[in-house]
Formats: structure tokens, sequence, C-alpha cells
């Protein structure tokens, strides 16, 4: 069934006020007529089951669907940007991969200086992957902050993994495994990698450096990396927990 992301105040009682690209997309791209049904997202949790009116800027809501919970962590993702497009991949990957925040990082070797029309455009991608992925909560990608930012707004009592290449330290997993936690925070860095530095200050700003392998994955493939082994980790405990 097909699913579309509102907000709160397209809620009218039992209706919903469609805006004019929901409208195109569920009777344009989609087809849907009069009477079709598709499932309404509040990108909080909340889902319902809607039906088209005859009024092409209404639907009307039905009942609320109940979903399955599944105990994910709740991870920030704080992803330095790469060159040029290559963070839409990272933030539809990565709402796909369950992340619940996405923070992205300007550190001292990136180039990308996005503009105000970029965060709308990752936002509009996060809310099309978690509607693909048939997530119920649309991550939010919060406003670019520098890295000095991020050690100053991080918190301090839960797993905070920096992903560095070449350097001696555990691998990303055997941390997870070794300290579950229902929320953490994983950093990964730009082209060229992060400098001596900003692994120094976040070293002492109570980071564990960690490492995704031998070896050196680009700045687009390293927030995928970390996110799977955080997604299957946390899905083996699932399983573990229903004695599956």
């Amino acid at each position: 069934m097909q699913r579309l992301t509102i907000t709160s105040a397209q809620l009218q009682a039992n209706h919903i006020q469609l805006t004019l690209e929901q409208q195109h997309y569920l009777r344009r791209v989609l087809r849907l007529q009069a009477g079709d049904r598709f499932l309404a997202l509040d990108g909080r949790g909340q889902q319902w089951l809607a039906m088209l009116t005859d009024s092409a800027a209404t639907a009307q809501l039905l009942d609320a669907v109940a979903a399955e919970s599944v105990p994910l962590p709740q991870v920030v993702l704080a992803a330095a940007l790469p060159k040029g497009s290559g963070f839409d991949e990272v933030v539809r990957q990565a709402t796909e991969l369950g992340v619940t925040e996405i923070w992205p990082l300007i550190s001292d070797r990136t180039l990308l200086r996005p503009s105000a029309q970029k965060l709308t455009r990752w936002q509009r991608i996060a809310t099309e992957a978690a509607e693909q992925s048939e997530r119920l909560v649309v991550p939010v990608v919060d406003e670019p902050r520098s890295f000095k930012q991020l050690l100053q707004t991080t918190a301090a009592d839960q797993p905070l993994y920096l992903c560095s290449a070449r350097q001696q330290q555990p691998h990303l997993l055997t941390c997870l495994l070794e300290r579950p936690s229902a929320a953490l925070l994983v950093a990964t860095g730009p082209e060229g990698g992060w400098t001596t530095a900003e692994v120094n200050e976040a070293i002492a700003a109570g980071y564990q450096v960690v490492s995704l392998g031998s070896t050196v994955l680009r700045a687009v493939t390293a927030p995928l990396a970390a996110l799977t082994l955080i997604n299957a980790v946390y899905t083996l405990k699932s399983e573990r927990l229903k004695g599956v």
C-alpha cells in the first residue's frame, strides 16, 4: 500500500488537507482515484489508513494502524559533507537503515558549503526514503554544524564513535557488541579523513575512535558501512529477545 507523510497541520477532524504536490503525486503519479486507500504517516511513529475523496484536495481518515515495534537504538549520524551531491545518497541510505537524526558536518577538509535549499532538499529526500522503506519515523536532517560545534553538542551519557582509517583502533562492531546502548552517535569523516587535531579533540571530548575495516572507505560509503553494522547488531538483539 502506498505511503504518504503528512504534517499535523494537515489533519482536520477526520480528514487530511492535501497539498498541491501531494494531490499531484497521489492522483497523477500513482493514478489513485476517489475511494482508493493509502497509508498516511505523521513521520513521528503514527500511521492511519486513509481514503481519497471526490474532492481533489482532501482524503478521509479511516482507522489508526498499529505497527510492530522494533527496539532499534536512537542513532545520530554526524557525517562530514562530501563533494558534489554525494550527501543526497548519504541521507537516503541512512534513512533506509533506521537513523534517527542526520547532522551534516563541516570539518577541516570539507569543501562543500551547503545552502538553505540543500537542507530543504535533504529533508525531502529523507521523507521520500522513509516512505519507500516503510519507516514510520522520518529522521530529522539538522542544520550543518562545524566539527567544534559537534563536540560541544553531544551528550556524554551515550556512546560516541568517531570512524577513522589508517589508525590502530578497535572495530566498530566490537564496540557495539561490548557496549550495547539505547542511544548512540557515530561520526564519519570527509574525503582525506579527519585531521590529527580533529581526532585528538574528539578523544578529549569523550569519543571512541573506531575502525570500519582494513580498507579506506569513501565519505559516502563510511556512513552506510557504520549504520549497517548498527542495524545488524540491534536486529540480532531483537531476534534473540523474541527467541527467533
